[in-house]
């Protein structure tokens, strides 16, 4: 290229569009499913801090299971349904949220917002960017990935929806991924486990133990690949909750669980939940989990 049809890169960057961060208001916290129980980047107005990235922890232990090398299809086979929990356009359908279906053991709402940190970072927006880290990292290993939603719909799906969606696919396993909305000082992450259901429905009989199973698996890389410790709020530290009001779990047929990441009320929580990074290794947490379990 001749020197005067060069243009100065000072004048590109200029020109380089700039993507604005935006959110529409702060959602209201419910627990965990949609049932009660993303985008990249960091939370609006919330600047970097030293605790948002923390280092990633040395794989110390020779026997826990490695990222596979480039070209490698461990999951080959295997189908993963991965359930990003609530959905960013909840908020605008209240009422298509709020009408009940049937869990077996009761009736309850289709679904809820979610909650969001304190700068109003959405946790639909965090668990759809986690989903989408998650099924890119699974897929590279050979798995066919499905999520429950992608972020098109207008609300839900439904809890009964997102559990009909794992068992219809004959998924190997299901991950329903969530943040939490606990107060201040309530940190960590925590595994839910279906309880034994049989009711109306809801038969949890064959899930129970292969869902133990993947909950272990997920919260031993999890906690590896982030440095987060176990809930000190719920799970007496073990990391791990049952639960039999889920419909998302009681309707299951096949293996699946919870996890909640963090909690998004706690400042140094919320640091590490608005960080791209360490939602990244988030996804690779989740990922090792599923692919330890699958290995058996």
């Amino acid at each position: 290229m001749s020197s005067q049809n060069r243009r100065p890169l000072r004048t590109f960057l200029l020109l380089a569009p700039v993507a604005p961060l935006a959110f529409a208001g702060v959602l209201v916290w419910q627990a965990a499913d949609g049932d009660d129980s993303g985008a990249g980047g960091r939370e609006p107005g919330r600047a970097p801090s030293a605790s948002s990235s923390p280092s990633r922890p040395a794989d110390a232990d020779p026997t826990q299971r490695k990222d596979p090398e480039v070209g490698e299809k461990p999951l080959a086979g295997k189908v993963i349904v991965l359930d990003p929990g609530h959905n960013p356009h909840n908020r605008d359908h209240v009422a298509e949220i709020s009408r009940k279906v049937d869990i077996g053991t009761f009736r309850k709402q289709c679904d809820t917002t979610g909650t969001a940190t304190n700068g109003g970072y959405a946790e639909a927006d965090f668990t759809l960017d986690v989903a989408r880290r998650t099924r890119a990292l699974l897929r590279a290993q050979g798995a066919e990935v499905r999520l429950t939603h992608d972020g098109s719909r207008a609300y839900g799906p439904c809890i009964d929806e997102r559990a009909e969606a794992g068992n219809r696919a004959g998924a190997d396993a299901v991950v329903s991924i969530h943040a939490d909305g606990g107060g201040p000082g309530a940190r960590g992450f925590h595994v839910i486990l279906p309880g034994r259901v049989s009711e109306g429905k809801a038969d949890t009989a064959a899930i129970v133990k292969p869902s133990r199973k993947l909950g272990e698996e997920l919260k031993a890389h999890f906690a590896k690949r982030t440095g987060s410790k176990p809930s000190n709020y719920v799970g007496n530290g073990t990391g791990f909750t049952v639960r039999t009001d889920l419909g998302g779990l009681n309707l299951s047929t096949v293996p699946k669980v919870f996890i909640e990441c963090g909690n998004m009320r706690d400042a140094k929580d919320a640091d590490r939940l608005t960080d791209a990074a360490w939602r990244q290794r988030a996804a690779h947490g989740i990922t090792n989990g599923i692919g330890a379990f699958l290995a058996g």
